[in-house]
C-alpha cells in the first residue's frame, strides 16, 4: 500500500510522456513535409542569435513594459522547473523534498527565490489578461484572432495562474506541517511568499493540512504534465520552438530575395551571360513557387509552428494598417493550420493558396520586411508570401494586369516603365532647358 502513490505517479508520468512524445513526433513529421533546405553555415552567429533572441528575448524589448512582464513568465517557466524536477524525483522515489539534504541551508533561499518568480508570473498573467480583455490591445482582436486563438491566449494565462497558486499553497501547508513536527515533512523553515498564506491555513487540522498539501502537490505536477501536452497543440509551442527557429533563422540581409537557380541560369543564358559549371535542365514537373505547404521549405514550416501569434508583425504591416486584407500573422497561422490538416490526412483536394490564403492577401504585400523585422522569434512571413506569389505569376499567369504590364516592360525595356532605355533620361534634359 505504501508504494501505491509511486505507482500512480509512474502511470501518470508514463501516460503523459507517451502522448507528448507522439505529438512531438507528429510535429517533426509535419515539418519534414517541406522541401529540403541546407542551413549549416556560420554556426557561431546562429548560436549567438539563439542565445540573444530566443533565450535573451532581445527583440521583445522594443516594447519595454510587455517585455519585462513576458520575461517574468519566461524566466519563471524555466527556473521553477527546477522545483518541478524535485517534485518528479519525490514522486518516483516516494521521498519528500529530496533536494533539501543536498542543498542544505541554501534550500530555503532557493525555494524562496522560486516563489518570488512565481509571484512575478502571477502578476504578469493578471496584467496580460487585463490587456487582452479589458484594455483590449488592438493587435489581439484582429479577425484571425476570433474563436479558438483568443480562447487559447486567455486559457494559457489562467492555467499558469492556477499552477502558481497551487505551488504557493503547497509550500504554505508544508511549512505549517514542518512546524508541527508531522512525520515525513522535512524541516526547511518558512519560504518568502508562501509564508504570507500561513495565517490563512494555520487554523486547519493536521489531517486537513496534509490533504491540502498533497492535493496541491498532485494538482501542480499533473497540471504541469497536462500543460506541457497542451502547449504542443497551442501557439505557446513557441516556448520550445523559438530555440531551433532562431538558430536556423536567416542571416542574409532581410531585403535580399531568394531566386530560383534554374530560372536565374536560364535568364543568364538568354542574355549571353556566362554560367558557371555544367547546367542540368530543370527537373521534369518542377513547380515554380508554392501552391501548398509541401512546396515550402522545412524552415518555412518550422516558422509556422514557432509563431507566437503576438501580432507584432501585423501591427507593423503597412498594408494591414491601411485597411488591406493582408495580415502576416494570419499567413503563419494559415500555414500551420494547413500543415496540421495535411499531417492528419485531412483537407484532401485543398491547398494553402486559395483555400487558406487568398490572392488578395498576398498581392497586398509591399515586400517591405516590416513583419520580418518585428517578429520576436525571427519568423519570415514574407518568404512564404513571395513563394505563393511566384506560383500565381509563373504557374497560373494570374498576376494582376498592371503587374503583367510591368513584367513585360522589364523584359523588353529593362525598366518598369513603357519607354525605350534610350529615352530614360529625357527628363534630365528638360531640367537643363528650364535652367
Amino acid at each position: 500500500m505504501t508504494f501505491l502513490p509511486q505507482l500512480i505517479f509512474i502511470v501518470i508520468l508514463g501516460f503523459f510522456s507517451f502522448l507528448i512524445a507522439r505529438r512531438v513526433n507528429r510535429i517533426r513529421k509535419n515539418i519534414l513535409l517541406g522541401r529540403s533546405e541546407s542551413i549549416s553555415d556560420n554556426k557561431g552567429q546562429r548560436m549567438k542569435n539563439m542565445l540573444l533572441v530566443a533565450f535573451g528575448q532581445k527583440k521583445m524589448f522594443k516594447q519595454p513594459i510587455p517585455a519585462i512582464l513576458h520575461f517574468f513568465i519566461y524566466a519563471g517557466f524555466i527556473l521553477i522547473n527546477i522545483e518541478v524536477l524535485e517534485i518528479v524525483t519525490d514522486g518516483l522515489l516516494g521521498t519528500h523534498r529530496a533536494f533539501a539534504p543536498l542543498v542544505g541551508e541554501y534550500y530555503t533561499i532557493l525555494i524562496s527565490f522560486f516563489e518570488l518568480l512565481a509571484a512575478g508570473v502571477l502578476l504578469a498573467c493578471v496584467v496580460f489578461l487585463i490587456r487582452r480583455n479589458v484594455i483590449r490591445v488592438p493587435r489581439f482582436h484582429k479577425p484571425e484572432m476570433k474563436g479558438w486563438p483568443a480562447l487559447d491566449g486567455n486559457l494559457i494565462l489562467v492555467i499558469e495562474i492556477f499552477l502558481m497558486v497551487a505551488i504557493l499553497k503547497m509550500n504554505a501547508a508544508d511549512s505549517i506541517l514542518q512546524s508541527r513536527g508531522i512525520e515525513h515533512y522535512t524541516e526547511t523553515g518558512t519560504f518568502l511568499i508562501s509564508s504570507l498564506l500561513v495565517p490563512l491555513l494555520d487554523r486547519f487540522s493536521d489531517g486537513l493540512l496534509i490533504l491540502t498539501e498533497r492535493g496541491a502537490w498532485w494538482f501542480h505536477i499533473v497540471g504541469i504534465f497536462a500543460f506541457t501536452l497542451y502547449v504542443t497543440y497551442s501557439k505557446h509551442l513557441h516556448i520550445f520552438m523559438a530555440f531551433p527557429n532562431t538558430y536556423f533563422g536567416r542571416l542574409t540581409p532581410q531585403g535580399q530575395m531568394k531566386n530560383m537557380p534554374e530560372i536565374t541560369n536560364e535568364v543568364k543564358m538568354m542574355l549571353g551571360v556566362p554560367v558557371e559549371g555544367e547546367q542540368a535542365p530543370p527537373p521534369e514537373g518542377m513547380k515554380f513557387g508554392a501552391q501548398d505547404v509541401t512546396d515550402l521549405s522545412w524552415k518555412n514550416l518550422m516558422d509556422a509552428y514557432a509563431c507566437t501569434e503576438c501580432g507584432r508583425c501585423t501591427s507593423e504591416c503597412p498594408a494591414n494598417l491601411t485597411g488591406k486584407k493582408l495580415s502576416p500573422r494570419k499567413i503563419m497561422m494559415d500555414t500551420r493550420d494547413r500543415l496540421e490538416d495535411l499531417g492528419a490526412g485531412k483537407g484532401e483536394g485543398k491547398f494553402l493558396l486559395g483555400d487558406h490564403i487568398s490572392k488578395e492577401e498576398i498581392n497586398a504585400c509591399t515586400n517591405c520586411n516590416a513583419c520580418v523585422e518585428a517578429c520576436p522569434v525571427m519568423n519570415n512571413p514574407l518568404d512564404i508570401i513571395l513563394q505563393l506569389r511566384r506560383y500565381v505569376a509563373m504557374e497560373e499567369s494570374g498576376s494582376p494586369a498592371a503587374w503583367n504590364a510591368m513584367f513585360q516592360n522589364v523584359e523588353i525595356n529593362f525598366a518598369p516603365w513603357k519607354f525605350a532605355p534610350t529615352d530614360r533620361f529625357n527628363w534630365a534634359g528638360e531640367l537643363k532647358e528650364e535652367e
